[in-house]
């Protein structure tokens, strides 16, 4: 799956050129988005997002809608092309993952706010707290939503500090009901100090 800085209707797959490289390329895809997601605690995770994962996404929108139209597809694009980082920021979305629907329920209320204090330290920098749920909000007056979308949007000194590489991240959560961090290993690092310029 070729990225090339914009995503257009006419830079996706068609739909049968698609489902040939779906064959092959979706193995290398899914690593991708292993290597971009970081598990915050045991209920949290932020799956940073890339061109790359979201361009899959749209294709995959196309190919279960078997969307075809180019209406349907700039319906597609609009929709999560805002999920691409824009070079001053990293973009991810946010799941609150409980298995059992009892408990998932009682937690989303507790958890009410969660989306606004996911951050992310770079070493030697001051903390950048998430801008979440941009596009519409997610929760209401009870509860949170089970997924979030999230900016993470660096000041230049924390950009040049990721691109020069050698500087320690940890993302993590300092909610009230919910803390908990994770240090960014060194391949993670290097894959999303790419979205960075």
């Amino acid at each position: 799956m070729e990225t090339t800085g914009k995503i257009t209707p006419d830079n996706l797959m068609t739909l049968e050129a698609y489902a040939k490289w779906r064959k092959t390329g979706k193995t290398g895809l899914i690593a991708h988005r292993r290597l971009r997601t970081v598990p915050l605690g045991d209920h949290l995770s932020l799956q940073f997002e890339s061109e790359r994962t979201i361009r899959y996404q749209i294709q995959e929108m196309l190919r279960l809608e078997r969307m075809f139209e180019e209406e349907g597809i700039r319906a597609e694009i609009d929709a999560y092309e805002p999920l691409v980082p824009d070079g001053t920021n990293w973009k991810a979305t946010l799941m609150i993952q409980y298995p059992d629907v009892e408990e998932r329920k009682r937690e989303l209320v507790r958890l009410k706010g969660v989306e606004d204090r996911v951050y992310v330290d770079v070493q030697g920098q001051p903390r950048i707290y998430a801008i979440a749920d941009e596009d519409l909000d997610r929760e209401n007056d009870v509860k949170t939503s089970a997924v979030h979308f999230l900016r993470f949007e660096f000041p230049q000194a924390a950009r040049d500090a990721l691109k020069a590489g050698g500087a320690s991240v940890v993302v993590g959560c300092d909610h009230a009901q919910y803390v908990a961090q994770a240090r960014i290993g060194a391949e993670a690092l290097l894959s999303l100090a790419a979205d960075l310029r």
